[in-house]
């Protein structure tokens, strides 16, 4: 660069062979198109009438599934703008457990309406304030929308997770398993020191068996482990019994370094097996002195010690999981013995212990004051049923949760989108400057819901849109579109719901999403932009025209 040009303040950026580079307005454009194409390739298992898709993983993994946050991370993304979107579902879903695909569609479209912005010389600073505006203010709009409910109103709250689990491929027991999520709820459900309402998931588990109908799923006020007993002579039942939880083997602990016994006569040779049998007696005795009824062990016991453990008449189980153990803890009240010697009866839990041996499980429930945990058993025909089933139940713990916790609901179906876009119109009014579009666009992405709702439901969208602004116009704030009918009906009265918190979350995670990707105008990238860094399909070198890693990148999402 000659002095003239370093005197005239130009810029100079100096980039590797390899590198790649894109600014301005192609910079913007790639980014939106990325981020569309991700919201679009989940668009359409938007509710109840969704589409599932089918992921298969390099090893040849199936999983089939309509939950977006699943879709997203099972496909093979290689694009930075794409895996940014990516990261709304997953925030999404861990701050609010539904909604991933409503704030992925919803980002999508406000990125597309702001690409229009942009084209008529709008700036991204006045775009990136509109929509923060307008986001600010829907989730005001949302707590007026709002309905109380009650803790103790299980009718509404199962509809809530009916409406979660919707597409989940359970449609058919909904109604069962609703009833099971919601008294899974309620059960795990305590009040915080300040009066508030506190629904702790923590203490909830969910198995997972094959081979029989979603609706043989079961709510059990304990734990459940799939077990048999270490010896065909122990009981299998065991009615508000000491439980004894153990980490250790109940085995004889082996040589740090390999050793040989020698021995010059068989009386030396009994001697030291005798030794060996009283030494695993004592384990035995040891437990039985505690007064242990049952014991439970995350490692192997020695076949000594099963035989007279049975003899006591003590129920014995093996290779317990760690998870399980740690579960059976609270369920039971007890304390996990990692030293059986220095064992007391302080660390035994009491509980129930029943075994189902037609399913061969066994069910364990705490009888004292100090015990709590409860856990959901779900059934399905097959391990893709149940996974799926498993998803939507997931869903619905944590929506119920929200509405347990916050003691408010909305009416669904797209009634709060449709509701918010008009009042956002309204609000527009007072906004100033070319802000005021923003709010405009960010309003009319909103209305991406009931419409792809609609179009999933083989409905005309026009037209669905049409009558729900007309109803919301006249004041009918709870009308959304029941997919099911086609009706345009208030979605509450029909037992679509949904909670506030899912919403205002899904607002807020596309909103920043939007902006965060508006706000880029130059992506300057060492090598191949696709996020793996294999640059075997790298593009020509740096300018606007070598991007070729990044629209390849979008090519190889699945």
């Amino acid at each position: 660069m000659s002095q003239e040009q370093r005197m005239q303040g130009q810029p100079m950026i100096i980039l590797g062979d390899d590198a790649q580079r894109m600014k301005d307005e192609s910079a913007q454009d790639h980014n939106i198109s990325a981020a569309q194409a991700v919201a679009e390739s989940v668009r359409s298992t938007l509710g109840p009438k969704g589409m599932d898709k089918m992921l298969v993983t390099s090893l040849g993994d199936i999983v089939v599934t309509n939950d977006g946050v699943t879709i997203l991370d099972e496909m093979d993304i290689d694009n930075p703008t794409a895996e940014m979107v990516v990261e709304v579902a997953e925030t999404q879903e861990e701050e609010a457990g539904d909604g991933t695909t409503t704030a992925v569609a919803i980002a999508g479209d406000l990125l597309k309406n702001a690409q229009d912005l942009l084209e008529r010389d709008i700036h991204p600073t006045a775009v990136i304030k509109g929509f923060t505006l307008a986001s600010e203010q829907a989730r005001e709009e949302l707590d007026e929308i709002a309905v109380d409910v009650e803790s103790d109103d299980d009718e509404r709250l199962e509809q809530v997770a009916a409406t979660a689990m919707t597409g989940k491929g359970a449609e058919e027991y909904s109604d069962h398993l609703s009833n099971l999520v919601v008294d899974a709820a309620q059960a795990v459900t305590v009040e915080a020191d300040d009066g508030s309402t506190v629904v702790d998931l923590a203490f909830m588990k969910i198995e997972t068996q094959t081979g029989q109908s979603p609706g043989a799923s079961e709510f059990i006020r304990g734990g459940a482990i799939s077990k048999d007993p270490v010896h065909e002579d122990m009981p299998t039942d065991v009615e508000d019994g000491d439980v004894l939880l153990v980490d250790q083997s109940l085995e004889l602990s082996e040589a740090e370094a390999d050793t040989q016994v020698s021995v010059t006569d068989p009386s030396q040779l009994e001697e030291f097996i005798q030794q060996e049998e009283q030494e695993l007696r004592a384990i035995a005795d040891n437990i039985a002195d505690l007064g242990a009824d049952v014991v439970l062990c995350q490692k192997g016991i020695d076949d000594m010690v099963q035989h007279y453990l049975a003899k006591e008449g003590i129920l014995a189980v093996r290779r317990v999981k760690r998870s399980d153990i740690e579960f059976l803890r609270e369920v039971l009240g007890a304390k996990v013995v990692s030293e059986l010697e220095t064992a007391t009866t302080e660390d035994l839990g009491s509980g129930t212990v029943s075994r189902d041996d037609d399913e061969e499980l066994f069910y364990i429930e705490g009888t004292n004051d100090e015990a709590h945990g409860v856990t959901l058993l779900l059934r399905g025909s097959t391990d893709h049923v149940v996974d799926e089933i498993e998803r939507g139940v997931n869903d619905a713990l944590d929506v119920v949760a929200s509405a347990l916790t916050t003691g408010q609901v909305l009416p669904g179906g797209g009634a709060p989108e449709t509701e918010l876009a008009g009042r956002l119109r309204e609000f527009a009014d007072s906004v100033s400057g070319r802000q005021q579009l923003a709010v405009e666009a960010y309003a009319d992405a909103l209305e991406v819901v009931p419409r792809v709702l609609a179009e999933n439901a083989g409905y005309d969208s026009i037209d669905t849109l049409v009558e729900l602004r007309a109803a919301h116009s006249d004041g009918e704030e709870r009308v959304g579109i029941n997919v099911h009918s086609g009706d345009i009906e208030d979605t509450l009265e029909a037992g679509i719901v949904e909670t506030p918190h899912t919403k205002k979350q899904a607002l807020s995670a596309a909103s920043e999403a939007a902006n965060l990707v508006l706000k880029i105008d130059d992506i300057i990238s060492a090598g191949d932009l696709s996020t793996e860094g294999d640059d075997e399909e790298a593009g020509g070198p740096g300018g606007a025209g070598g991007m070729g890693g990044m629209g390849g990148g979008m090519g190889g999402m699945m």
